[in-house]
C-alpha cells in the first residue's frame, strides 16, 4: 500500500512538472518588434549588492522577448548570482515560422543553435537573440523568473552589469546584441519582469 501512495506521489509531480514547463505556442509572425534598449548612466550612480558580491550598473537596460529556451543553475560561483539564463529572441527570432527551423539547446551558460539549412539570413539570427544571465533584484522578481517557460513573452527592466567579489573575481555583461561567441553574453540585473 505504502509504494503505491509514493508512485502515486511521485507520478503526480512528474505530471505537474511537465505541465508547468511546456513550451508556449503562438502562431506563425513575429511576436516582439523592438530589439533591447540600453542607456547610459552616471559612472558609480549606485552600486548594488547581491551574496557578498558588489554588482556595478553598467548601462540601464530593457527589452520585451520571447524565451527560446531557459536553463536554471544551481551549482558553481556564478550560481551564487544568476540561477537562470534565459536564451531571448526578438524580430525574426521571435517568428514560430522561423524557430520551427532552428534547433536551440543551453549548456554551460551558452546558448547553441543549429540549422539543417538557414531559413533567415545567420546574421539575422545572431543579433536577433542572445543568451542572458539572469540576476533577481529581489524574491518577487525571483518568483516571476520561476513563471518562465520556454515560448513566454517577457518584458523585463533593470540593468547590465559587472558582479565583483571581494578575491577579484569578475563577471561582466556584454553592452552589445552584436557580439557572439564567448563573452557575448548579457548579465543582467533584474528591477522587474512580467511573463506577458
Amino acid at each position: 500500500m505504502r509504494w503505491r501512495i509514493v508512485f502515486v506521489v511521485f507520478l503526480a509531480f512528474g505530471l505537474w512538472k511537465l505541465w508547468s514547463e511546456r513550451e508556449a505556442s503562438h502562431p506563425p509572425g513575429a511576436l516582439v518588434h523592438d530589439t533591447p534598449t540600453q542607456a547610459s548612466i552616471e559612472p558609480s550612480a549606485h552600486t548594488l549588492s547581491k551574496n557578498g558580491y558588489r554588482i556595478e550598473p553598467l548601462e540601464r537596460f530593457t527589452l520585451e522577448a520571447r524565451v527560446l529556451g531557459a536553463e536554471r543553475y544551481r551549482f558553481g560561483r556564478e550560481a551564487d548570482l544568476s540561477p537562470l539564463d534565459l536564451a531571448l529572441g526578438w524580430g525574426p527570432m521571435s517568428d514560430t515560422a522561423v524557430l520551427e527551423k532552428i534547433e536551440i539547446s543551453q549548456s554551460n551558460r551558452f546558448y547553441f543553435w543549429h540549422v539543417e539549412a538557414f531559413p533567415i539570413p545567420r546574421r539575422e539570427i545572431e543579433v536577433n537573440s542572445a543568451n542572458m544571465h539572469m540576476i533577481p533584484a529581489d524574491a518577487a522578481v525571483e518568483r516571476e523568473l520561476s513563471r518562465v517557460r520556454k515560448g513566454s513573452i517577457v518584458r523585463l527592466r533593470g540593468y547590465l552589469v559587472e558582479a565583483v567579489a571581494k578575491d577579484g573575481w569578475r563577471w561582466r555583461s556584454s553592452l552589445t546584441r552584436e557580439d557572439t561567441g564567448n563573452g557575448a553574453c548579457e548579465l543582467v540585473w533584474v528591477e522587474r519582469l512580467e511573463v506577458l
